[in-house]
């Protein structure tokens, strides 16, 4: 496991501390959670900008005309 200094405002650390107390964890917890999320958020979406780059609009089109024009199924009506 690493160790890093963090330099945060105080009124940010004052927040983060009272979150933190309120959720009744860490400090440390608390950081190391909050750059989970933003890791995570980062990584996702960079998948979907990645994955949208792989789409071929030609091929999704060919792929919907040739889906059966069949009325839905009772219950996955769109409500008006």
């Amino acid at each position: 496991m690493a160790n890093y200094a963090l330099r945060v405002p105080e009124s940010l650390f004052e927040y983060a501390r009272k979150v933190a107390e309120d959720e009744k964890v860490s400090m440390n917890q608390f950081f190391v959670t909050a750059i989970a999320e933003k890791v995570s958020a980062l990584k996702t979406e960079a998948y979907f900008r990645e994955r949208m780059a792989r789409g071929d609009d030609a091929a999704f089109d060919a792929w919907l005309q040739a889906s059966p024009a069949d009325a839905p199924v009772s219950g996955d009506e769109l409500p008006d």
